[in-house]
């Protein structure tokens, strides 16, 4: 798992790995693989926005069960259209790394995003800070 300590998460928010997908015997991958997995995601670009999705604070949480990389993350909005293209995004980018062979994505809605979980680096791009 990658703590997100740059991040205020109120305790009933806090990111811990979903087990509920897991199946039996299987456990999450040492911390220098999830790391290189949260390091990828970046290159995940959200279309509309132009930002990658972890500095956007769309990413909350990055587990590998067995040989795949489960995302727990949220999109700028519920009715965005774009959860499939972010599936497809995020499948090709892990899916590089030979130790991972599927991923799965887990969208949530809790917390809702906003622009507060967004990165300096992201709130730069956007020309909201310097």
């Amino acid at each position: 798992m990658v703590d997100r300590t740059d991040r205020q998460w109120p305790d009933d928010q806090a990111l811990e790995p979903d087990d509920s997908h897991a199946a039996a015997g299987e456990s999450h991958a040492p911390v220098p693989l999830v790391a290189q997995l949260y390091d990828l995601l970046h290159e995940v670009i959200d279309p509309e926005v132009g930002v990658n999705i972890v500095d956007l604070g769309l990413v909350f949480d990055v587990a590998v069960a067995g040989r795949r990389a489960d995302v727990r993350m949220t999109l700028t909005t519920p009715g965005c259209p774009l959860s499939g293209y972010m599936d497809d995004a995020i499948r090709r980018t892990l899916t590089r790394v030979p130790e991972i062979q599927d991923t799965y994505m887990n969208l949530v809605w809790e917390p809702a995003w906003g622009p507060h979980l967004m990165s300096d680096e992201a709130k730069r791009q956007l020309g909201w800070a310097q």
